[in-house]
């Protein structure tokens, strides 16, 4: 979908729909050239967002696969049902690393913004810290319940673990929980909207903001009609965009100021994909953005000349929804990229041979 914005108003129109799955989809991440999607069909498939091409696809779990997350241009992190976390390398798409993670499933992973650190959290009951650099495990805590979301903080200074409704804050330099936030219902999606500030969605219709330093709801409104499955965020021109997806197929973005965080964020558009959403996540086109403010200061320089253009802005909204139809025009594959799984299946035989 393209989130076009005209001079201050936003509209939300169908781009492209592609089936990209034989089962719902689980999770989908995004950088700054490509889509990933991770499906109970134990695949993850690639998009090329510059291009409009399939990219191809990567078959190393077993599993339905639970969690993606990129770091920088050059890295992606999958886990999966089967206890396993894969490092990829982005350039050739070959699995760097494959670490077995969790003796059970892995339920959500979290890379530090350093790129050296990596939490995990698994049906095990642990919360695993893994050392990236060396590709090897670095401490293991045990919970009392299992967890289902892991998250950093932007800086970096402390993390979140989600179990059922309840978040608990750790602090990293002690590694000790400073403070817990409880909800009525099971949480969903959880975002940092600033180092402070949570961002907490769960089986109802509300969203909550909380101040991490005193666990205290700061604001909280009714986003949707139902159940809201997925939150996201993002800056643009000093504008706090928070973009939610509901389980009954709308997608909403929401402008908040984070200088009045206690009033009700306003709606600045919405669209009715008619799908049962799973995921979402936004793909932002930092090309057109660096031209847009090349073009901006060219114009300043020409101020006494022609008038300012006016410059839509595009951002590409990615949903999934449970038929593991992901948002194409037309199906545009190129040949020698058409898929990846051939040359990892080698590798696997290489290393069994081997073994």
């Amino acid at each position: 979908m393209d989130a076009t914005v005209p001079r201050g108003s936003w509209t939300v129109a169908p781009d492209f729909t592609h089936h990209a799955h034989t089962a719902s989809l689980s999770v989908v991440a995004v950088n700054n050239r490509y889509v990933v999607t991770g499906s109970k069909d134990e695949t993850i498939q690639i998009y090329d967002m510059k291009k409009k091409v399939e990219h191809g696809a990567l078959l190393q779990h077993n599993g339905t696969v639970t969690c993606l997350e990129f770091y920088g241009t050059a890295h992606l992190l999958s886990g999966a049902e089967d206890g396993v976390i894969c490092i990829w390398n982005t350039k050739r798409w070959e699995c760097l690393k494959s670490i077995k993670a969790h003796k059970g499933h892995v339920t959500s992973l979290s890379i530090h913004p350093s790129g050296k650190l990596c939490l995990s959290v698994g049906t095990d009951k642990t919360l695993r810290t893994w050392n990236l650099v060396e590709g090897r495990s670095a401490f293991i805590k045990n919970l009392k319940q299992n967890a289902h979301i892991i998250k950093w903080s932007p800086d970096g200074e402390k993390y979140v673990t989600v179990i059922t409704n309840k978040v608990d804050i750790y602090k990293l330099d002690t590694a000790s929980i400073t403070g817990t936030i409880t909800t009525e219902k099971r949480i969903s999606s959880l975002r940092f909207i600033t180092d402070s500030i949570l961002a907490i969605a769960g089986g109802d219709e509300i969203i909550r903001f909380y101040s991490c330093d005193s666990q205290k709801c700061l604001c909280e409104f009714k986003a949707h009609e139902n159940r809201i499955k997925d939150i996201y965020s993002f800056e643009r021109e000093g504008q706090h965009i928070i973009v939610t997806a509901c389980s009954d197929g709308y997608i909403k973005m929401w402008n908040l100021d984070l200088n009045k965080i206690k009033d009700v964020p306003s709606l600045l558009c919405e669209v009715n994909t008619k799908a049962r959403l799973t995921c979402l996540a936004v793909w932002l086109d930092r090309a057109s953005e660096i031209q847009e403010n090349s073009d901006k200061v060219a114009t300043l320089s020409q101020a006494n000349e022609d008038e300012k253009p006016s410059i839509a802005r595009k951002n590409k909204v990615c949903w999934t929804d449970k038929s593991g139809k992901t948002a194409k025009r037309k199906r545009k594959i190129a040949p020698e990229k058409q898929k990846l799984e051939a040359p990892l299946q080698k590798k696997k035989k290489k290393r069994n041979s081997s073994a």
